[in-house]
Parts: C-alpha cells; sequence; structure tokens
C-alpha cells in the first residue's frame, strides 16, 4: 500500500490545456445554470398554473399551497443529495459525480413536462410531481458545490477568483433565461392554452441543454487536484484505516503530510464557511423573494416593477460577478469581504429609503444595488472562498454541505421572519435591520477566517 501511495504521488498529473480549463469553465457555467433554470421553471408554474393542472379539486388558495409545498420539498432532497454525492465525490472524483447530477437534474425537469395532469390520473399525478421534485432537488444539492470545485481546482493560482466566479453567473443565466421562456409564452398564449400544452414547453426544452452539458462533461478531465492527492490510489480515495497504516509506515515527511488531513479536528473551517453563506443566502431571500411581494403589495408601483428590477440587477451582475472575482485575486478574499458587508450594512437603510420611496427609479435603483453588492457580489467571493478553506479530502463534502444548510436556514427563516416584523411594526425598517444582521454574521466570519488567496489545494487538511 505505501509504495502504491508515494508512486501516486510522484506521477505527475495530466497536463491541462487552455482548452480542458475552457471546457471546464463552460460545463460549471451551463449546470449551475440548468440548476438555476430547472427551479425557477418550476417555481413560476407553481405559481401560475400547477395549482390549477395538479391541485383542481381544492379552492385556489389551498391549491396555490400544495403547489409551493411541491416545490418545497425539492429544498429538503437538496441536502440530502449533498451529503451523498459529496462524499461521493471526494472518494470517486469530481467528473464522475457532476456526470450524475446533471442526469438527474435534466431527466427529472424533461419528465414534468411529460406528466399527465389530475384530470388524467387522478391524485397519482401530484405524487409523481413530488416525486421529480425530489429526484431534481437531490442532484441539484450537489451542482453548484461540486461545479465550484472543480473549476477552482482547475483555475491558475493567480486567476482562481476570477475563473471560479463564472460559476456564480449561472445563477444569472438560469434565472434569466426561465424568466424570459415563462414571459414569452404568458404573452403569446391564451390561458387555455397554457393550461392545456404551453405549461410543459419550457421543461422539455431543457431536455436539448441537457444533452448538450452530458456530452460536454462525458468528455471533461477530471480535476488535477484530486488525481494529485497523496490519499488518491488508481483514481479512489483511501479509506481512513488504510491511511492509517500508511502513516505508520511511511518516511516522516510523506507520514505528516497523510496525517494532517486525517487527524486534524474539523468544524472550524466549515462553520466559517457556513457563516459566509449565511449572510450572502439571507440577503438573497429577502431582495430577490421578500421584497417582491412588499414592493407589489405595499407600495404604489405597478406590480411588475420589482421583478423588472431584479432582472435589471441581475443583467448588471455580469459585470458585479466578474469584476468581484478579480479583485479577490488582486487584494485577497479577506479585504474584499470584509468591504462588501460592510457596504452592505452601511447602505441597508439608505437603499430601503429609495425602495420604499414610492417611486419607479428609486425601486429600480434600491433593488439593482442591494442585489449586486448584498448578494451577488458575495456570490462571488463565496464560489472560490469556500472552497479554498476546505482541504481536498473532504472539500466536495463540506462545501456541498455549507451551501445548502447555509441557503435553507437563512431563505427559509427571513422571508417569513420579515414578513411577521413588517407586519407587526408596520414599517419596513426590519427588512433594513435584518439585512444589517445577515452581512455582520458575513463580516464577523469573514474577519475569523484566514486569507486563503493562493491556498495550496492539494492539501489535505482545512485552512483552518
Amino acid at each position: 500500500m505505501k509504495d502504491s501511495v508515494i508512486a501516486a504521488q510522484q506521477t505527475p498529473s495530466a497536463q491541462r490545456t487552455t482548452r480542458d480549463l475552457t471546457r471546464a469553465a463552460v460545463s460549471g457555467w451551463l449546470g449551475t445554470a440548468m440548476e438555476f433554470m430547472d427551479f425557477q421553471l418550476y417555481s413560476l408554474a407553481a405559481a401560475i398554473v400547477f395549482n390549477k393542472i395538479f391541485f383542481p379539486d381544492v379552492s385556489p388558495a389551498i391549491g396555490l399551497i400544495a403547489a409551493m409545498a411541491t416545490y418545497g420539498v425539492g429544498y429538503v432532497a437538496r441536502l440530502a443529495g449533498a451529503v451523498y454525492f459529496g462524499r461521493m465525490g471526494d472518494r470517486i472524483g469530481r467528473k464522475k459525480v457532476l456526470y450524475l447530477t446533471i442526469l438527474l437534474m435534466g431527466a427529472s425537469t424533461t419528465l414534468i413536462g411529460v406528466l399527465p395532469t389530475y384530470a388524467t390520473i387522478g391524485i397519482l399525478a401530484p405524487v409523481l410531481l413530488v416525486v421529480l421534485r425530489l429526484v431534481q432537488g437531490f442532484g441539484a444539492g450537489a451542482e453548484i458545490a461540486g461545479a465550484t470545485v472543480m473549476l477552482t481546482e482547475y483555475a491558475p493560482v493567480r486567476r482562481r477568483g476570477l475563473i471560479s466566479s463564472l460559476v456564480s453567473l449561472g445563477t444569472n443565466s438560469g434565472t434569466l433565461a426561465a424568466s424570459a421562456l415563462w414571459a414569452v409564452l404568458l404573452a403569446v398564449l391564451s390561458e387555455d392554452q397554457l393550461l392545456s400544452w404551453g405549461w410543459r414547453l419550457p421543461f422539455l426544452l431543457s431536455f436539448a441543454l441537457m444533452i448538450f452539458a452530458v456530452w460536454l462533461r462525458r468528455s471533461l478531465k477530471e480535476s488535477p487536484v484530486f488525481e494529485q492527492r497523496p490519499d488518491v490510489v488508481d483514481g479512489v480515495a483511501l479509506a481512513r484505516d488504510e491511511v492509517e497504516s500508511v502513516i505508520a509506515t511511511a518516511d516522516s515527511h510523506e507520514g505528516s503530510v497523510l496525517a494532517a488531513g486525517i487527524r486534524q479536528r474539523k468544524g472550524k473551517a466549515f462553520f466559517l464557511a457556513l457563516g459566509l453563506r449565511f449572510g450572502q443566502a439571507g440577503n438573497s431571500g429577502l431582495i430577490q423573494t421578500f421584497l417582491v411581494g412588499y414592493i407589489a403589495t405595499n407600495l404604489a408601483v405597478g406590480r411588475s416593477v420589482p421583478t423588472d428590477a431584479i432582472v435589471y440587477g441581475s443583467l448588471a451582475g455580469f459585470a458585479t460577478v466578474p469584476v468581484i472575482g478579480l479583485l479577490g485575486d488582486r487584494f485577497g478574499r479577506r479585504a474584499v469581504y470584509l468591504t462588501l458587508s460592510s457596504l452592505t450594512t452601511v447602505l441597508a437603510f439608505p437603499v430601503m429609503l429609495l425602495i420604499t420611496s414610492g417611486s419607479t427609479p428609486g425601486v429600480m435603483i434600491g433593488m439593482a444595488l442591494g442585489l449586486n453588492v448584498g448578494v451577488l457580489g458575495l456570490f462571488s467571493l463565496e464560489s472560490v472562498t469556500m472552497a479554498e478553506l476546505f482541504g481536498s479530502r473532504t472539500r466536495f463534502t463540506q462545501l456541498a454541505l455549507a451551501k445548502e444548510l447555509g441557503g435553507i436556514l437563512a431563505t427559509a427563516i427571513g422571508p417569513v421572519l420579515a414578513a411577521t416584523l413588517t407586519a407587526v411594526t408596520g414599517s419596513w425598517w426590519p427588512i433594513a435591520a435584518m439585512l444589517i444582521v445577515y452581512s455582520l454574521i458575513t463580516f464577523v466570519s469573514a474577519y475569523l477566517a484566514p486569507e486563503t488567496r493562493g491556498r495550496d489545494l492539494v492539501r489535505l487538511e482545512d485552512a483552518v
């Protein structure tokens, strides 16, 4: 066993060309775009038509609740997928897992488009919808984490932040694509056409995207970092007891390298990553979810104004995300994290004053500013920083779990708490206060975290 490990350490990894890096970048962007497009397609369908075609025998209000509940079960499945596929990715490689996750997401989304409705097969229709939603979430739970890990491990050290940020751009791409598809359908189809067959088109169109993504990932080379890991032999990570036996017979240098990753007490890096994620996800839940409904309900502006503001803000994000990635490469992750979280804290009340001014330009500027500084900017940094915080032996698992757990906690709690507080106080100030609290959580986490820029990603141990 010892000889096998030494041989693995001394064998140079396969060279990665610019073409390989481009393929990895496109693959990561496309997978994240598919994930967010699939979920946005479903969320819009749940709000617009699913209550009528899958839950027609109940009141409209109960039907909408049931449709949204089937949307919510996907998030439960995401957590399970993060653990299952994360462990698999750390053991047998990133490439194989990313191939499986894209298949699960694409196939389940396509099958939703061919589901029989309640009128055809009765109660079995919503049951099948929930099953497909669970499968979709199970695959999505590790998709963005896997794409982040793969692209970060592929990227040249000096451009790691910029290249890793491309994964974040997938969120904009997917959300905008899904929103555009539904906007076209609503514009050109009558309600009868939409309910009879039109709602299926967005789900069926995702099949072509899945085929391209699967083809792209089949020819993708494994992460060079995974291949260079000292605990990986013949493409599979050694179990803990196998590594311990190697450590017992290895020389001091080889033994210390392996022991650093095996015997390190885990937890510090995970909770720091959870704090970084909590701020970004919490701000996202408030700005992209809660405020859209709050503005439409409480302010004297057109109902399309908040959604238009999100679209324009997302378009601006195509510039924000790579710029923040570049700044992280230039000045370090901590400095940019501290700056962005401080800015969000300082701007929380001014942004809410703009949004609640009642003027369309104020809403547009406030939403776009909050989205780009407090959500997309942090997301760009999150992509690389969380990957750098973790050691290569458990990077996939810890990153996936931190992303999903932080997202579920912050996104689930935030809008409900905001709705409660604004109802009790009759004012918007609790929203600004929550933005400040979420941003301070990120600020403290970034302050306590080590600088990870340029860290050797092959090392098995966490950064702290």
